[in-house]
């Protein structure tokens, strides 16, 4: 992951993630809004578990990328089968990926079985996944000063966000504010993955003041002074910011389209509903009134008979 392309590339995934989840949530809720139910994954048609076996494998190839491809001897391993110091963070980045395996796996699992607490567990899974995610880009192995450091501790706040609302989502499955959020703050990882990978390995993008240098087997940035590495770690902070403030005004505007297209005749669809339901109920509410009054004279016309009799 230390990469352009191995920031941009799980960038775009998670960004493309949170974008298929927003616009579900969203879809789903204007549309059935009394009867919502969040979901940690949705459908996609004949292919039902697409999105999870997507999942698996994108992290499959984030694996290879990190232990087999990227190293220059095909394997991140020294020569007495130890792991290097420069390769820390490559397994450090492929065990995030394992975790995500383990997550889709055994969500098509559950959803295959089917028990009653598939979606709870599934959301759990999820939790386990954003929270060794967020436990690896705390302790990582790579420096966390610079400005590669701030940029991966603004990272972990967006990740405590995924994190506490998978959490959520248990306890409150019917909030689509929950979902909202959650559907957000992934959508915000895939786009700050990708700043971060733009930025940090492209000369051209390096913050005035600072240089890029090789260190312990892959490039960092280092900034001339503290002056300068205080002037970079700013502009970090502002691009979160306005970062922030694009993926909220974004989200807010995809809920209003689809808000907007669902309440063009709410009230007609609302009232046809409520009178087909109501004609439903009063239709096998006389059917049943007129059973009972027949049995009533049926009952009535065996004294009669007995009388003629």
């Amino acid at each position: 992951m230390g990469t352009l392309v191995g920031h941009v590339a799980p960038g775009f995934a998670f960004l493309a993630l949170g974008l298929w989840h927003l616009l579900n949530h969203i879809k789903v809720y204007t549309q059935r809004p009394g009867s919502y139910k969040s979901r940690p994954w949705f459908p996609v048609g004949r292919l039902r578990h697409l999105e999870l076996y997507l999942i698996i494998v994108g992290s499959c190839i984030s694996i290879a990328m990190e232990l087999f491809i990227g190293p220059k001897k095909g394997q991140p391993l020294d020569d007495d089968w130890t792991i290097p110091s420069d390769h820390l963070h490559n397994f450090e980045h492929a065990s995030i990926s394992f975790t995500f395996i383990v997550y889709a796996a055994l969500a098509v699992v559950l959803d295959r079985f089917s028990p009653r607490a598939k979606l709870e567990l599934t959301f759990i899974l999820a939790a386990v996944a954003f929270w060794l995610q967020l436990f690896t880009f705390h302790l990582h192995s790579t420096d966390h000063m610079g400005v590669e450091g701030q940029y991966h501790l603004l990272l972990q706040a967006v990740i405590v966000v995924s994190l506490a609302t998978a959490l959520l989502g248990v306890a409150y499955p019917a909030s689509f504010v929950v979902s909202f959020v959650r559907s957000a703050s992934i959508f915000f990882q895939g786009l700050w993955f990708i700043i971060m990978g733009f930025v940090l390995w492209t000369p051209a993008l390096v913050f005035k003041g600072c240089f890029m240098n090789r260190e312990d087997g892959h490039v960092v940035v280092r900034c001339h002074g503290g002056d300068a590495l205080h002037r970079a770690k700013s502009l970090v902070n502002l691009q979160f910011s306005w970062c922030l403030a694009g993926v909220a005004i974004f989200s807010v505007i995809l809920y209003l389209v689809f808000a907007v297209k669902q309440s063009e005749f709410p009230q007609y669809a609302t009232v046809e509903t409520k009178e087909e339901d109501d004609g439903g109920e009063d239709l096998e509410s006389q059917k049943n009134l007129d059973e009972s009054r027949s049995f009533l004279r049926i009952g009535e016309s065996f004294p009669k008979m007995e009388l003629e009799r």
